[in-house]
């Protein structure tokens, strides 16, 4: 029985489909104003565990994901730049698919841009200015908070007197507004600007908790079943969101919300003052694998704070190069045909305590443990040499039921031929003598995962295979 924590209703409640196995659900994605940072890859890396899973559980899943490319930063931004707004935006769009395929994170089946959905965006704030759930001043669109008494359902925040200064990123314009705590949905610009569109209620451009509203009700309809993004979203932006959806249709927005919380690096809030607000690259600089990260980042439940450190990282480090060994070393293993009863049962109860650990709320860490006993429990029989035929496809076909899910295993790779091994010696040996030691370390570590040993004598470099 799938659970979740629902923030809604702030319960773990049973996973039920609106409608029989299909399921949908949206998550926010980036604002494409720079790279992103590590922080927003545990958000997006959490989206990524949870569509897999729904996948694995057998849901006919369509997984959602915006692109912000239109709001306050990227336009005082590309201003900047000199360049317009797709210009602007354009090179770290490319740069977010890259690092999230590094990080083995598979494309959501719908990724769409906010620009590209004014229409929709125009058609909600016209639908709330018509059942009076929005208004006019000075040219902008606002949201009469007053007109959907269920504001705060999702924060739960009392919001009696004036809240415009509230946490996250809460508009507040220069413009008269009717209560301190309505939001824009349309914002006037000047018709001279160029990152503005025209709509019947005058020139402007979509406040930043529409976007959401059109673009996932586009895709998904209505009333989809899931909706997930970090929890600084949660306020005000996910509350705005439901507020202006059920405004505008009069329908449950969202069934389930599910909130990824912070990630702190050394125990510290991720901030540009403090220089530790680190992007995936600045990460993979430093000569660590994404993989490693990815491991890192799934580590601690979704739902519990993720304190990030290098050493920390260097332990996922070892502890996906072994993962890794793991597997080579149950694929070449010399097997004698046939099953042992006590192998079937440690896969079986492998298998069993990671779908019930992915079952409470998407518990990565005691799935993770699952598999980290499997292997030290196969290791064992490996050392024997008991392993049978049998068991060693079920244990391969274990670790690709786990992967599929986490991702953690990383692509088998070829065995090196002697000719590339060399290769690689021989560069590192000219990495070393040009002082290049991370690079270096780097065809090190490789070969090591490759399960090629490297001895360092008088005569020069030998190896030789595990």
């Amino acid at each position: 029985m799938l659970r979740f924590h629902n923030t809604l209703s702030n319960k773990l409640e049973e996973f039920r489909p609106l409608r029989d196995n299909e399921v949908k659900a949206y998550i926010c994605g980036p604002t494409v104003w720079n790279f992103a940072h590590i922080g927003n890859f545990r958000t997006f890396t959490f989206g990524d565990i949870l569509a897999r899973y729904l996948r694995f559980k057998g849901y006919d899943l369509t997984y959602v994901m915006n692109l912000t490319d239109v709001d306050d930063r990227i336009i005082n931004e590309s201003h900047k730049a000199g360049k317009s707004i797709d210009e602007f935006v354009q090179p770290y769009i490319i740069a977010f698919w890259e690092d999230m395929a590094a990080l083995g994170n598979n494309r959501p089946d719908i990724a769409p841009r906010a620009t590209e959905h004014i229409k929709e965006m125009i058609d909600i704030i016209s639908t709330l200015l018509a059942n009076g759930k929005a208004y006019e001043s000075d040219g902008s669109i606002y949201f009469r908070i007053s007109a959907f008494p269920e504001y705060g359902k999702l924060s739960k925040i009392s919001f009696s007197g004036n809240e415009a200064g509230g946490s996250g990123r809460v508009d507040t314009d220069k413009y008269e507004k009717e209560d301190a705590r309505d939001f824009a949905v349309w914002k006037l610009v000047d018709r001279s600007d160029p990152a503005g569109w025209e709509a019947p209620f005058g020139y402007g451009r979509p406040g930043w908790h529409i976007e959401c509203s059109a673009m996932s009700m586009k895709y998904l309809g209505e009333t989809f079943d899931i909706h997930a993004g970090g929890v600084d979203l949660q306020f005000p932006h996910h509350e705005n969101e439901i507020a202006q959806s059920e405004g505008a249709t009069g329908k449950l927005f969202a069934k389930y919300w599910l909130h990824g919380e912070f990630l702190k690096i050394d125990n510290e809030k991720m901030a540009k003052s403090l220089g530790n607000d680190y992007t995936l690259r600045d990460i993979i600089s430093r000569g660590f694998s994404p993989l490693a990260i990815r491991y890192l980042l799934i580590s601690v439940p979704y739902g519990k704070q993720l304190n990030f450190t290098f050493e920390g990282l260097k332990g996922a480090e070892s502890t996906v190069g072994r993962l890794q060994q793991f597997r080579r070393l149950v694929r070449e293993a010399k097997t004698e045909p046939g099953s042992d009863t006590e192998v079937a049962q440690l896969v079986a109860k492998a298998l069993a305590e990671f779908e019930a650990a992915m079952d409470d709320d998407l518990n990565t860490s005691v799935a993770l443990a699952a598999i980290h006993n499997l292997v030290r429990e196969t290791n064992s029989v490996l050392a024997k040499d008991a392993l049978r035929a049998d068991d060693r496809e079920s244990v391969l076909d274990a670790v690709a039921r786990f992967d599929s899910v986490l991702g953690i295993f990383g692509k088998e790779q070829a065995e090196l031929l002697d000719a590339e091994v060399e290769a690689l010696i021989d560069e590192r040996q000219e990495a070393r003598r040009n002082r290049n030691f991370a690079r270096s370390d780097e065809i090190r570590d490789l070969l090591a995962q490759r399960g090629i040993v490297l001895e360092d004598t008088k005569d020069g470099v030998r190896w030789k295979r595990k």
